[in-house]
């Protein structure tokens, strides 16, 4: 059969085994070996020799081919015990996950050009729309719930009192380094993913695990905030009880 074929269509000797399997309409699970080799053959005979490298990989497969053609022709002994392994397996294997990457490059490619017809305006927002924090009132936040403002507050000093006392006179004297400074924007940020989906968190142990003063105050700032927008709750079991955060977020 003459093939008039292009050494540069194909990527390599699975690239081409895979054209004559599309192009003869051949199940790839059960290859007419035989007739599969002779086109092949036939297609490296009518390749150059610029590229020996390029060369050396089609010669490869189809020195594999040949093999796995002599293989099939010749009788085959087995014992009854012994399960027959079909030649052609290896190669299958090697083809399907070759096909497999080869269409999913495709894909890959198809989205890239559509990516090039996108086109995003650029942000125009005015520096103080970007800018603007609405204020926190306190008040307003739990004016619908049965928490006092008080026990809030009174939890809020507790826990700042404890982490005065935990500082060393000695030691505070020192010269530290300072962590950088968080926003009560990254800090909303951050207690909003830390809490989403769960409840009964413990408000006092919240305020606890903060590092220092600071984060503190601000953690306490972001809680208020969440509560205002809601995505948080605040219930209490009984009059001075412990107060406890429900995430209103799935």
């Amino acid at each position: 059969m003459d093939l008039q074929f292009k050494v540069e269509a194909f990527t390599g000797p699975l690239d081409l085994l895979l054209h004559l399997i599309e192009k003869n309409k051949v199940n790839i699970y059960d290859i007419p070996i035989v007739m599969i080799t002779e086109q092949y053959l036939d297609y490296v005979a009518k390749m150059g020799d610029d590229d020996m490298d390029t060369m050396s990989e089609f010669l490869v497969m189809a020195a594999t081919l040949l093999r796995i053609k002599a293989k099939m022709l010749l009788p085959k002994e087995t014992k009854e015990e012994e399960e027959v392994t079909d030649p052609r397996a290896e190669l299958v294997e090697r083809l399907i996950e070759y096909k497999k990457y080869k269409y999913a490059a495709l894909e890959l490619k198809d989205m890239e050009i559509d990516a090039y017809k996108t086109l995003y305006r650029k942000q125009e927002l005015p520096k103080e729309v970007v800018e603007y924090m609405p204020t926190v009132d306190a008040a307003e936040v739990i004016s619908n719930t049965d928490i006092d403002l008080a026990r809030l507050n009174d939890i809020f000093n507790e826990v700042m009192k404890r982490m005065t006392d935990k500082v060393d006179p000695v030691r505070s004297k020192f010269g530290k380094i300072e962590k950088e400074k968080i926003s009560v924007e990254d800090k909303i940020i951050d207690v909003r993913a830390r809490l989403k989906g769960l409840s009964g968190i413990h408000f006092r142990s919240l305020l606890k695990a903060q590092a220092s003063k600071l984060e503190l105050v601000v953690t306490f700032l972001a809680i208020l905030e969440l509560m205002k927008s809601g995505f948080l709750s605040v219930r209490q079991s009984h009059s001075f009880g412990e107060i406890y955060l429900d995430s209103l977020e799935g």
